[in-house]
C-alpha cells in the first residue's frame, strides 16, 4: 500500500461514514393550528420536506383545521389532534397533555418540536413526561401576549427550559430569550425561515386578468391577517393620500382577512380612496398576485422573520419594512429594501414615494432583495441545519430510540 493510499485512509473513513444509513427517525410536530400563517406554513413546509432527509413525520394540531391541510394532502405527513376544549389549564387540557405524552410514548418517537405559544405550553412537557430523546421548542415572535408578560412568562420560559433547544427564527428574538428571559446562549438557536424560490418565478403574464383595470398605475401590495393591527394595515391607509395626491392612479393591493377587515374597510371609505384600494381576502395565488404588483409592504407593529418578506423579495419586487423585529435580518436599508420607524404613515408615504419617484431604484432593489434570498433563504437549507439540530440533541441524548 502506498503512503498516498495510506494518508487517504481516514478521509475515506469519513466518507463512508457520513454517507452511511441511519436509522429512520420518528419526529413530532405540534402547532395550534392549520390556519394561514407564518408560523403554521414554515411548520407544514418543513413536514413536507425533510421526509426525504429520513425522517417519518407526524404532525399533531391542537386543532386540525385550516387552509393547510391542503398541503398534506398526498404526502406521508400522519395529522393528528390534540384539541384541550376549554383551555390548556383545565382538566380537559390536563387530559390532553396525558393522552399526547402516552401516544408520544407509545409511538416511540425520537424528536419533538413544538412551533408556536400553545403547542410549547402542551408539547413540551407532554414530550418530558413521555421520555422523548430531544425537544425543540419555539420562540418565533416578540407579540405582547399575556403568556410573554408578568408571571405567566416566567412559568412560560421554565417550560421551555425543559426543552433542549429553543429555536428562534431571527438574532432579535434570539437576544431577547436572552437578554429579557434569561435563557442561556447555549440553549437558544437561530434557524431562518425558508422560502420557495421557484414558486415565486412567476411572470407578469397574468396581470391584466387579476387586476383587469390597473392600466398602467403602480400596484403597492401588503400581505397579512387583518386579525389586528400587528401588519400595519392602518398606517398604509393613512399613508396613501399623500401617495395618491402625486400618482392619482396607484392602487393599494391587501391580501388576508380577520376580525379586523370591517374596520380597516371604514378607514379607507373615511378617506374617500374605495377606488385606490383592492381587499383580496385569503387567496391561494399569491405568488401570481405579487408577479402582477410593483412594490411590496410590510409597516408591521411587531414581527418575528416575516415569511411575507421572503416572498416579497424572492418575487422580485422593492420591499418596504418597518423596522421590527428580524425585519432588518432580511432588509438592508437602501440596499435590498427601505426601512421605515413602525406607525408612521408620514415616513411610509415618503418610502413609497422615493420608490415611485425613482423606478431605477426600485428595480435595483428589488434585483437585491432578489438575489440575497435565492441565495440565503431556501428550504433546503432550512432542511439542513434543522436536521443539524436534531442530529445534535439527539446525540446528546443518547441517539435514537
Amino acid at each position: 500500500m502506498s503512503d498516498k493510499t495510506s494518508a487517504d485512509l481516514p478521509a475515506l473513513r469519513n466518507v463512508v461514514q457520513s454517507h452511511a444509513p441511519r436509522p429512520l427517525r420518528k419526529v413530532f410536530y405540534l402547532v395550534d393550528s392549520l390556519n394561514v400563517g407564518g408560523t403554521e406554513s414554515q411548520a407544514v413546509e418543513l413536514a413536507r420536506r425533510i421526509l426525504a432527509a429520513g425522517y417519518e413525520v407526524t404532525l399533531g394540531c391542537l386543532r386540525a383545521e385550516g387552509p393547510l391541510l391542503e398541503r398534506l394532502q398526498g404526502s406521508e405527513v400522519v395529522v393528528r389532534e390534540f384539541h384541550p376544549m376549554g383551555g390548556l389549564d383545565t382538566p380537559a387540557g390536563l387530559y390532553q397533555l396525558l393522552r399526547l405524552s402516552w401516544f408520544l410514548r407509545r409511538e416511540k418517537f425520537d424528536i419533538v418540536h413544538t412551533h408556536d405559544l400553545w403547542s410549547n405550553l402542551l408539547g413540551v412537557p407532554a414530550a418530558r413526561l413521555a421520555g422523548v430523546p430531544a425537544i425543540v421548542s419555539s420562540r418565533r415572535d416578540l407579540a405582547h401576549l399575556d403568556w410573554y408578560q408578568g408571571k405567566r412568562r416566567v412559568w412560560l420560559r421554565r417550560i421551555q427550559n425543559l426543552s433542549g433547544a429553543v429555536l428562534a427564527n431571527s438574532n432579535r428574538i434570539r437576544d431577547a430569550l436572552i437578554t429579557e428571559d434569561g435563557f442561556t446562549p447555549q440553549k437558544v438557536r437561530v434557524i431562518h425561515n425558508g422560502v420557495d424560490i421557484e414558486k415565486f418565478r412567476a411572470g407578469r403574464e397574468g396581470r391584466e386578468h387579476l387586476f383587469p383595470r390597473a392600466g398602467d398605475g403602480k400596484l403597492t401590495v401588503l400581505v397579512g391577517n387583518m386579525h389586528s393591527e400587528v401588519k400595519g394595515h392602518p398606517w398604509l391607509i393613512a399613508a396613501a393620500p399623500a401617495v395618491v395626491r402625486e400618482f392619482p392612479s396607484t392602487r393599494f393591493v391587501l391580501v388576508g382577512d380577520g376580525e379586523q377587515r370591517g374596520a380597516f374597510e371604514r378607514q379607507v371609505a373615511e378617506l374617500g380612496l374605495e377606488r385606490n384600494f383592492l381587499f383580496l381576502g385569503r387567496r391561494a395565488n399569491v405568488p401570481e398576485i405579487l408577479a402582477g404588483c410593483d412594490i411590496a409592504v410590510l409597516p408591521s407593529r411587531a414581527e418575528g422573520l416575516p415569511n411575507a418578506v421572503l416572498e416579497y423579495m424572492a418575487a422580485g419586487l422593492p420591499t418596504i419594512v418597518s423596522r421590527v423585529g428580524g425585519n432588518a435580518e432580511l432588509v438592508e436599508d437602501g440596499v435590498t429594501g427601505l426601512h421605515v420607524p413602525p406607525e408612521d404613515s408620514a415616513a411610509l408615504a415618503a418610502a413609497l414615494l422615493k420608490l415611485l419617484h425613482d423606478p431605477a431604484l426600485a428595480r435595483q432593489i428589488a434585483q437585491n432583495g432578489h438575489e440575497f434570498t435565492v441565495r440565503s433563504f431556501s428550504f433546503e437549507r432550512l432542511v439542513r441545519q434543522v436536521d443539524a439540530l436534531y442530529t445534535e440533541l439527539l446525540q446528546r441524548g443518547g441517539g435514537n430510540r
